[in-house]
């Protein structure tokens, strides 16, 4: 069993997430590694995409789809249950395992429970078309 075994849906990771806006105006590497939450990983022949969301404690724009994280869940997760951290879903990162330069094999944070994650999951394919993506995969 390999650390990439374990990327799956509602596990939190850490990763040099690309903010969408960063994209835009042509960078092409995160400023720094940060907790993700894996939104879906979906199998495929050449390497499983994933998808990952990113947690901020940066409050969000009253515009923007995302979810606050209740102290229980940082806590499952493995954040800080102090501080006020956001799940950002109008934007992701897609990457596909075994072909990136930003996954690695190290074991997860935690994960949220799928009584609080599924709900959130489900909103989100809901309006997926009017979320933007950043593909990270080589």
């Amino acid at each position: 069993m390999s650390g990439f075994d374990e990327i799956e849906t509602a596990v939190v990771i850490r990763y040099p997430y690309l903010w969408s806006r960063e994209a835009s105006r042509g960078e092409t590497e995160g400023r720094k590694g940060r907790p993700v939450v894996v939104g879906v990983r979906l199998a495929r022949p050449n390497g499983d995409l994933v998808l990952f969301f990113p947690i901020t404690t940066k409050h969000p724009e009253a515009n923007r789809f995302a979810c606050e994280i209740p102290a229980i869940e940082k806590h499952r997760a493995g954040l800080d249950a102090d501080i006020r951290l956001w799940i950002i879903l109008d934007e992701y990162n897609s990457d596909v395992i075994g072909h990136s330069f930003y996954l690695e094999p190290d074991p997860p944070v935690g994960r949220f429970s799928k009584a609080f994650f599924l709900p959130i999951l489900r909103e989100f394919v809901a309006r997926r078309r009017s979320s933007r993506e950043v593909h990270r995969a080589r």
